[in-house]
């Protein structure tokens, strides 16, 4: 906040403040007014060129502010952090603004990196040793202690790697075993932040390399759900095994994200209904980063996972709130897909987080013929209904 002070003084003339929510106003005036009705207005029961115009305009205002593609971009802030300038004053840099941003960057880069990789370092190589010599013991309830012991310990050190500072809320609604714990997603350390207070089996597709190392000793000592790439495509195979571990209540609760991708914490997108088809209790978290401390966000399309590592462990600190929310269960003629939007509802309220319909995949996958198609039947029957009426 002094920082943005500093430069706001420094400005000579009034700048237009940049807009705090791009969807609240908006960079253009859309006109919500429905196909039908925009058409009728035209009082004719033909097809004419002219309509054309309106789904071209539709397709504009989509393509300049559509609400996918802001949410996969860093949050904008208020007030300058010392680390990224998003606001259209930040070019008015003065001497003193530029010496102290200097110096945070010779803290974070030549002070705290070097720390943190160190804590990194030690919280990997303890997470593989630990679970592969658990992994050598018998099924048994010393075997269960020591894993859930190797898991807190090396994740409350990764968790000191980042600088992290959690404060959990509620927490007497924790996901008990025998559950499905559910959460917005935003980052990779997601699983972290929340295995550091407690342990999961988690669900996701067998990865390669440093990740696949770690993959392959955790399993040894916690029943985590992995599955290979052939097997993730099979729903009915993946909604079989995880039934199989809901099914046994001594097993840990399963740490499911259901939107599939990584959102930038200002909003929750659609659940898929995959999650919710299982069965058993629904355990929902909502987590919220603090943005003003580093931002946790990871934009897959222009990051890959060793920049992104850089970039918050150069960061200030890693601040963020969750809240373990009451057990939910599915209601009596309630659909998959009726519960995932429940859910995700009540996590949307609880951090404060704006409910999106929209598919996370969208944020790299093309627009399905479906949804095409769906545009052109309604334009189709709207014709033939006037037509008939003409």
């Amino acid at each position: 906040q002094w920082a943005t002070i500093r430069i706001e003084k420094g400005v000579k003339k009034p700048q237009p403040q940049m807009l705090k929510t791009p969807a609240a106003n908006g960079i253009i005036e859309r006109d919500e007014t429905p196909m039908e009705k925009e058409i009728a207005r035209l009082h004719r029961v033909d097809f004419e060129f002219s309509d054309i115009f309106y789904f071209c305009r539709k397709g504009f205002e989509a393509i300049v502010e559509d609400e996918v593609t802001q949410r996969f971009s860093s949050e904008e802030l208020v007030s300058w952090n010392l680390l990224t300038r998003t606001n259209v004053n930040f070019h008015y840099i003065s001497l003193r603004l530029t010496v102290v941003w200097v110096i945070g960057v010779i803290v974070r880069y030549c002070f705290l990196l070097p720390l943190r990789f160190t804590l990194a370092a030690i919280g990997i190589t303890s997470m593989i040793a630990g679970t592969t010599m658990v992994g050598q013991l018998p099924n048994s309830s010393v075997k269960n202690y020591l894993s859930e012991v190797v898991h807190l310990t090396c994740s409350r050190i990764l968790v000191r790697a980042l600088s992290g500072t959690i404060h959990y809320h509620n927490k007497e609604n924790k996901p008990q075993k025998g559950g499905i714990c559910v959460a917005n997603h935003t980052s990779p350390i997601d699983a972290i932040i929340l295995t550091n207070d407690g342990c999961y089996a988690m669900v996701g597709q067998v990865h390669g390399g440093l990740m696949g190392v770690i993959q392959r000793a955790t399993v040894k000592a916690c029943p985590h759900v992995w599955f290979e790439r052939s097997e993730i495509k099979d729903r009915h195979l993946v909604t079989k095994r995880l039934r199989e571990h809901v099914a046994d209540k001594s097993k840990l609760p399963i740490l499911i994200f259901p939107e599939g991708t990584c959102i930038n914490n200002t909003s929750v997108m659609m659940f898929k209904k995959g999650s919710f088809e299982i069965g058993g209790t629904i355990y929902p978290v909502a987590i919220k980063y603090d943005p003003q401390f580093g931002d946790a966000f990871w934009n897959s399309s222009k990051y890959n996972i060793v920049s992104y590592l850089l970039r918050i462990m150069t960061s200030w600190a890693i601040v963020c709130h969750v809240w373990y929310m009451p057990p939910m269960v599915r209601k009596e003629g309630e659909d998959a897909v009726q519960f995932a939007n429940r859910v995700r509802s009540a996590i949307a309220r609880q951090g404060g987080l704006t409910e999106l319909p929209w598919d996370g995949g969208l944020k790299r996958a093309k627009v399905k013929d479906t949804f095409k198609e769906e545009q052109q039947k309604n334009y189709s029957k709207m014709l033939v209904r006037n037509g008939s009426i003409g």
